[in-house]
Order: structure tokens, then C-alpha cells, then sequence
């Protein structure tokens, strides 16, 4: 009777540890199918590609699979806000990026002290001067845009003094040279309309210009009104700046949400901002939680900084 009831301990052991296993494997395989269901959804949330093509002039080939628009995809319920395909905003949502480096350099080749700040990086250059910094990087995306679109007659910025330099009188052969604190023309056989000449002008911009001349180009801006190409900037010395490069609405709710771009001091890569209050949103930024002040991971501006390019 021992033997036979030990024989039926040893069945129903059996029996146990097969179910046990085999309800193990079902929860493992469970689980690859669930990670295997988030790597699609994820992929069919990227999918919805924008082949429609943009000019980059410091690019020699522009490819939409780096579009910024597809490869960050609007938070889950939100639509990206209709935009001109010629327009400022159309163009700053397709900037290109860098799929395959995710690191801020210096203009001197080292990287960033700082390497969370940035969401992803954006292909273009740096320069090798400690020039492009953060005001110099929206007045370069700016000038880089009117460059693309046949707008040069538009491409003017001031110098600290206040005095205006536009592109037009420099691409007609004359040269800004500061005698004093008076700025005087001369003409220069160098200078013309090609894109080498505009990035020697933009160069010259940097060096004279800033947070506190830029600021006072711009207009202000309600923060409820915000679009892309809008600027938070605190000008000074030290100031800082950053632009929207792209927004969302909710089609529900009406939240609209925004993404942040900058460069900072010393001249380093263009880079989106991370959102460093809301991981599950980052990068983007809720216009609702923005009402008394907007945090990013290195400066923190108030709303009444919201400023856009008089057009």
C-alpha cells in the first residue's frame, strides 16, 4: 500500500512540474509576444513617413529618413499642427538628424561636458570657432531657411550697436567694417550671393551679434499663439535662446505640445532638447505646463519671453 501511494506521489509530481513548465513557457512566450507587439507598434507609429523634399544648403543630399517628423512621432492621441510646406515651420520640422551618433560636440572636436541634455542631434555644422552658440544657432536656422527658399532680400540681422547688416548689401559686394563703434561699408570682390559667402556672413553675424540684439528684432508673442519657429529668449550677457521646431495638438482635449532646439555656449551641435520635467512626454513640451515657467535641462525662461521674426 506504501509503494502504490508512493507511486501516485511520484504521478502527480510529474504531472505538477510538466504543467508548471509547460505555463512557464506560455508566460515567456507571452511576454516576447508582447515585446515583439510594442517593437511593431512602435515601427507602424514611425512608418507614417514625409517624402516630400527640402533643401538644406550646407547638405549635399537631403533625406527625408532622417526628418526629424519621422523619426519623433507626435505623443500618443496628438496630431502635428498643419503647416505650409514652403513655410518656416514646414522646413524646421524636416531638419535632419543624426540616426546614428546621438553625441553633442564642441566646435573643437571634444565632446560636451553635458551629454543629457540633448533628445537628438541635428546635422549641420559647427564651425571651428567658439561661434555658433545659443542665439547664433536661431539666427543661423533662420538665415539658413531664407538662404534655401530664395528669401535673401529678407536675411538681415543687427549688430550689438543696432546697426542693421543685411545680406542683400553684403552678396552686392560690400564688406561691414567697424571703425569705432560705427560700422562703414566697403566694397569686397569676395562677397556675392553663393552659399560660401553666406556662411562668411553668417560668421560675421555671430561675431557681432546676440541675445541682446536678437531680442530686440523680435516681437513678442502670447504663449496660448506659440508656432514653430517661435523663440523663448532672454537676451543679455549672458542671455540664452531656443527655438520650437515643431508642435502637436490633441484633437480631443486641444493640448497643444511643442519641441525645443538649441545650441550653448561654448559653440556646439544643434540639438533637440530633451524635456527633462515629463520623461513620457520628452521632447515634447506641454503648452499647459508652461502657464508660470518652461524648464529645460539649462535654462529656464518665463512665457512672456516667447518672441517670433517679425516677417
Amino acid at each position: 500500500m506504501a509503494t502504490k501511494n508512493k507511486y501516485l506521489f511520484y504521478v502527480a509530481l510529474c504531472f505538477f512540474l510538466t504543467a508548471s513548465c509547460q505555463n512557464n513557457t506560455d508566460k515567456k512566450d507571452t511576454l516576447i509576444l508582447d515585446l515583439a507587439a510594442t517593437k511593431d507598434s512602435t515601427k507602424k507609429e514611425k512608418s507614417v513617413t514625409d517624402t516630400v523634399s527640402y533643401s538644406f544648403p550646407w547638405l549635399q543630399a537631403y533625406n527625408y529618413k532622417e526628418a526629424l517628423c519621422n523619426n519623433i512621432p507626435a505623443p500618443s492621441g496628438f496630431k502635428r499642427k498643419e503647416v505650409s510646406q514652403n513655410s518656416f515651420g514646414g522646413w524646421l520640422r524636416h531638419l535632419p538628424l543624426n540616426l546614428t551618433d546621438n553625441t553633442v560636440y564642441l566646435h573643437s572636436g571634444e565632446k560636451k561636458y553635458n551629454q543629457s541634455a540633448q533628445f537628438a542631434v541635428i546635422i549641420i555644422d559647427v564651425g571651428n570657432k567658439d561661434l555658433q552658440q545659443c542665439a547664433d544657432a536661431v539666427m543661423r536656422l533662420r538665415a539658413e531657411y531664407l538662404f534655401a527658399t530664395n528669401k535673401i532680400n529678407q536675411i538681415k540681422f543687427n549688430y550689438t550697436n543696432g546697426t542693421p547688416i543685411p545680406f542683400k548689401k553684403w552678396s552686392e559686394g560690400f564688406y561691414p567694417k567697424l571703425q569705432g563703434n560705427k560700422v562703414v561699408w566697403v566694397t569686397s570682390s569676395k562677397n556675392n550671393t553663393t552659399y560660401d559667402s553666406f556662411r562668411k556672413y553668417i560668421d560675421n553675424i555671430f561675431m557681432y551679434a546676440g541675445t541682446a540684439s536678437l531680442s530686440k528684432e523680435l516681437v513678442k508673442v502670447n504663449l496660448a499663439n506659440m508656432k514653430i519657429g517661435d523663440v523663448f529668449i532672454q537676451g543679455g550677457f549672458p542671455g540664452h535662446a531656443i527655438i520650437v521646431i515643431d508642435m502637436a495638438e490633441n484633437a480631443t482635449t486641444k493640448e497643444k505640445v511643442f519641441m525645443l532646439a538649441q545650441s550653448y555656449m561654448p559653440a556646439q551641435n544643434i540639438h533637440v532638447l530633451k524635456n527633462p520635467n515629463n520623461s513620457s512626454l520628452s521632447p515634447w513640451y506641454s503648452v499647459a505646463d508652461c502657464e508660470i515657467e518652461i524648464s529645460t535641462p539649462e535654462w529656464t525662461f518665463t512665457p512672456n519671453q516667447l518672441m517670433r521674426f517679425n516677417d
